[in-house]
């Protein structure tokens, strides 16, 4: 009877008898520890000593308890807690996959301690200035002026540091009310590559635009689009190579890897130094920088790329980076075409 309950619980569940072996072991839990772990002494089968103790807690004394049991998989882990009851027939021990409530957690603790170092470094600044002001550099015109505008930099860059955070709030809210307003994609490309021309020459860097004339219909924000643009050809200019060409090309194409029907694809593509591909599949967490310094020195906050990722989830659409050292890097939008021919 009792072996017909536990193949019913979706949980991988085990029962470890007085003799201490794994007399009953359901379909999950075969599956989690093997089809040979049946028959065998729990400490062969359940090697970890957290589980171990709390299943001879239970054997001995009849307690219940809880533990961790990790299970390894390349580079990734699965977290199970175990709940070990004592009834008559010995330990019942039901696992539960904890791993996604585990892995927000550490992103929470993860982004407390991000934001707190961000914001530590350009605070202590403005104190150490401050102080400085009120002291020594009282009567010194020369000094304050200079201290002035580092203070003035630095709250700039908390204050972007903010606004970002509360973009990124705004934004992971939204991301599951797909957008239903109409944008012309291609006006919004022309509008940002015409904001950002002046700091574009500034460093020598010219747009090479191609497929952006006339209107390109598409379903979207236009506000949250403008920003994924603007982060993106802003990106380009910044760490492209002076005197060089970031090169923006809008196309439609018919079909795309792990998308259903037509789409646009935006390809922005810079000069510059590329990007070690080690680094590609992590660029668009929070707080990552491929060179800390430099994108501090950019005025960059190591959201930008975060936020892009997730308005494009909130408009189904995919981020695809291309990168290699000394030949620059391509970063493409692709968006779902909801508007044109062949679509329903």
């Amino acid at each position: 009877m009792l072996d017909r309950i536990l193949e019913a619980v979706p949980l991988p569940a085990v029962l470890v008898d007085r003799e201490e072996r794994l007399v009953l072991v359901n379909h999950a839990a075969e599956t989690l520890l093997g089809t040979a772990a049946k028959g065998r002494l729990y400490p062969t089968a359940l090697r970890q000593a957290p589980v171990q103790a709390a299943i001879e807690a239970a054997l001995s004394a009849g307690l219940t308890g809880q533990a961790r049991h990790v299970v390894q998989q390349g580079a990734s882990e699965t977290v199970y807690r175990v709940s070990v009851t004592a009834i008559e027939e010995g330990a019942l021990c039901i696992f539960e996959d904890i791993s996604e409530p585990e892995q927000i957690a550490q992103m929470r603790r993860d982004f407390v301690a991000n934001v707190s170092h961000e914001l530590r470094t350009p605070l202590t600044a403005l104190l150490g200035f401050i102080e400085t002001l009120q002291g020594a550099a009282r009567e010194d015109p020369v000094a304050r002026d200079r201290f002035l505008s580092v203070m003035a930099r630095e709250a700039g860059r908390m204050n972007r540091l903010v606004g970002d955070l509360l973009s990124l709030s705004r934004v992971e809210a939204q991301e599951r009310v797909r957008p239903t307003g109409q944008v012309d994609i291609a006006a919004l490309i022309r509008r940002v590559a015409s904001d950002l021309r002046p700091m574009a020459m500034s460093v020598g860097v010219a747009f090479d635009m191609r497929g952006t004339e006339g209107e390109v219909p598409l379903r979207g924000d236009a506000d949250q689009l403008t920003q994924v643009l603007a982060n993106l050809m802003e990106n380009a200019v910044k760490y492209g190579a002076p005197g060089k060409t970031v090169h923006v090309d809008l196309s439609r194409a018919l079909q795309e890897p792990g998308m259903r029907g037509p789409v646009y694809r935006i390809a922005l593509r810079d000069e510059g130094e590329g990007i070690d591909p080690i680094h590609l599949p992590r660029l668009t967490e929070r707080f990552y920088r491929v060179d800390s310094h430099r994108s501090r020195e950019q005025g960059g906050t190591g959201l930008g790329l975060a936020i892009v990722k997730h308005i494009l989830n909130r408009h189904r659409g995919r981020l695809r980076i291309e990168s290699e050292p000394g030949k620059g890097s391509v970063f493409t939008v692709i968006l779902p075409d909801d508007l044109g021919p062949g679509t329903e």
